[in-house]
């Protein structure tokens, strides 16, 4: 889930930024300190939206740089469990397909792919059913499911496209077209 946090925190300003103005320092110190970081409590830190307060500076005796109490809006993704997701598949693999939700990559395990059995095509990097002949390669866009989030060694997160309205969005319309022409008839 995306949000935009308000966060309070003393934010250093290294001597070579001290020429510059005090919102643009702290601003390339927060950026510099939080963008591109994964936390386990916070996310994954995307982008600082802007400065709210900025408190008196504090130059402490064993350090020339300046630390600022700031307060100031982050945005950040956090991958919740059960949340439905969009994505490309950017990797095809024996065990399953990677799609890039964003800021991180989940995989759907082949077991997760579709309901029906599937099989891979090392030669084409596709997936295929056995009795849908439904096909899942890599440049695909997919929704799916969020089933497992692990925040230890390395970020994980288990994805399922096996319920109703979730897999491949060229079969989520196909999907439709069919309930619409059964309807209509």
């Amino acid at each position: 889930m995306y949000e935009i946090l308000t966060i309070r925190d003393k934010i250093r300003i290294p001597p070579e930024k001290l020429g510059k103005k005090l919102r643009e320092a702290l601003l390339e110190s927060i950026s510099e300190k939080y963008e591109g970081v994964i936390n386990k409590k916070l996310g994954a830190s995307l982008m600082v939206m802007g400065i709210d307060e900025i408190g008196e500076g504090k130059i402490y005796p064993t350090d020339p740089g300046v630390y600022y109490d700031t307060t100031f809006k982050l945005l950040v993704y956090k991958p919740e469990l059960h949340e439905v997701v969009e994505g490309e598949v950017v990797d095809a693999v024996e065990f399953g397909a990677f799609v890039n939700i964003g800021a991180f990559d989940g995989l759907v395990h082949i077991s997760q792919l579709m309901d029906d059995y599937v099989s891979f095509d090392k030669k084409n990097q596709m997936f295929i059913g056995r009795q849908t002949r439904k096909t899942l390669k890599v440049g695909d866009l997919v929704r799916a499911r969020i089933i497992s989030v692990s925040w230890a060694e390395q970020n994980k997160i288990g994805l399922t496209m096996r319920q109703p309205g979730l897999g491949s969005l060229t079969w989520i319309e196909e999907e439709k077209k069919k309930k619409k022409k059964k309807g209509g008839k």
